[in-house]
Parts: C-alpha cells; sequence; structure tokens
C-alpha cells in the first residue's frame, strides 16, 4: 500500500549525494530496515526504489540518504526535486536487524557510501539489544572525504556510546593522513584494520555486519571466510557475518 508523503527538508551535500526527510503514517519498523518510495510519471507510470532508514524508528522524520545515478530516473527526479508527490510502502521490510545477530563481545558494522544509513538508525535508536555486546566499532568506507556526510553524527554518537563506541573511516580514492587509504577486504587480510582500530575480528568474540556495494561484500565475504574462518549468518545456521546489497 503506498502513501503520499510530506516533504520536510531536502538537502543536497555535493552534486552526487543528497537527503531528504519525510513523514508519512506508515506502520513502525525495525531499525535497519528499508521500504520503498515512488512516484507517477506523466504516462501515470509508477518508479520506485528501495531505500534504507537514517532515523531511529521512534523519530516519526523519515530520512533517507540517497546516491544520486547517472540516467536513474528516480534519483535524477528527486536530486532536481521535479516530484510534486513522493510515495513510500506503508510497510517496511527486511531483516538487516539487530534481531537477527547472535551474541557475541564485538559488532562490527562495515558501510560503503550511503549503507552507512541502516547503522545510523540502529546506532540512533539505542536499544537494549545493543547492550549485548561490549564494543561496537565502525568502518566506514567512501571515495573521497567530501562524501563524508554524516561523520558529525558518528561523532555525536560516539560520545553518546563513550567507551562502547568505535569508529574507523576509509577513503578509497584519496590519500588523508586522518584515515586509513585502501579498500576493506585488503585492510582486513594484511590486518591494518584491525592494528588502526585495536581491536581484533575473529570468528571467537565477533560478529560482522556488512552493507553496501555488492562487490565489497562478496570480497570480504570471502576474505572473512578465508582468513578469519568467519562463516555467513542465516537463520537455518547461526554465523558471524550479515548482509545487505545495496543494489
Amino acid at each position: 500500500m503506498w502513501l503520499q508523503t510530506k516533504i520536510i527538508k531536502f538537502k543536497k551535500w555535493n552534486q552526487k549525494l543528497f537527503t531528504i526527510i519525510l513523514t508519512a503514517p506508515i506502520l513502525p519498523f525495525k531499525a535497519g530496515q528499508f521500504t520503498k518510495l515512488s512516484f507517477i510519471t506523466e504516462e501515470n507510470k509508477r518508479i520506485q526504489n528501495a531505500y534504507s532508514f537514517v532515523n531511529a524508528p521512534k523519530n516519526k522524520n523519515l530520512e533517507f540518504y540517497i546516491l544520486l545515478v547517472p540516467n536513474g530516473v528516480f534519483t535524477n527526479f528527486l536530486y532536481n526535486m521535479k516530484l510534486k508527490k513522493i510515495f513510500i510502502t506503508k510497510k517496511s521490510s527486511g531483516y538487516f536487524t539487530l534481531d537477527e545477530i547472535p551474541i557475541c563481545e564485538n559488532l562490527w558494522m562495515f558501510a560503503t557510501g550511503t549503507a552507512i544509513g541502516p547503522f545510523l538508525s540502529i546506532l540512533q535508536e539505542n536499544s537494549l539489544k545493543l547492550k549485548k555486546f561490549k564494543k561496537i566499532i565502525v568502518i566506514y568506507a567512501v571515495k573521497f572525504e567530501n562524501d563524508l556526510n554524516y561523520l558529525f553524527l558518528l561523532k555525536k554518537l560516539q560520545i553518546l556510546y563513550q567507551n562502547r563506541l568505535f569508529f574507523q573511516i576509509i577513503l578509497s580514492q584519496e590519500k588523508n593522513k586522518k584515515f586509513l587509504f585502501g579498500r576493506i577486504p585488503n585492510l582486513i587480510k594484511n590486518f591494518v584494520l584491525e592494528n588502526s582500530v585495536g581491536i581484533q575480528l575473529n570468528a571467537k568474540n565477533s560478529h560482522v555486519m556488512l552493507c553496501g556495494n555488492p562487490g565489497m561484500i562478496q570480497e570480504t565475504q570471502h576474505i572473512l571466510k578465508k582468513y578469519r574462518n568467519m562463516n555467513k549468518n542465516l537463520r537455518s545456521k547461526p554465523g558471524h557475518v550479515t548482509i545487505e546489497k545495496y543494489w
């Protein structure tokens, strides 16, 4: 069922990334889930895309962090604000939630680009489910420093969680002494990431949540399986790695 939304805020971060905040009477959702946004063309055709919530479920302002896709009809209309009416599904979907994560000591959250969204939703909710993890480590990879549009929120959350939340920024297309440089799979394989954070990543005390670029997810899964003996987490067979592909 589609509901018409009210646009509360629209923020262009740069030439390819933007945030839109909407309100609509949707059903309650779980932090980490996604929904679908849509619009109707002049030919009466519905164009739709799936997006994860950035906001915590308790926040009635529905926030979405979106990448402008070249030749993408929906994102181009959104970015250029050509849409008078935006719709959202009443019911949300997805299993990329804390309900699916086994109890462990350290929870690692790996995100690329706009895929930081579901982790921000989970962290902002700050539910009792997070209490079961001693440490939470957010690994956020983007191409350029200019893409770190939610770094301010990560820093704010780090203060909220005190000494339980750690985060490491990775840039893949430019070097900056403040951040790591490279790609997530290689930085795991060579132990650079763990050395930088100061926390071990292993099957004994860790669970990994991967969200974003399917290529990154596939390669990282392979590295974790081969070098850390960490298996995919399934409902039928609990493991160490939970994934959410972003396209």
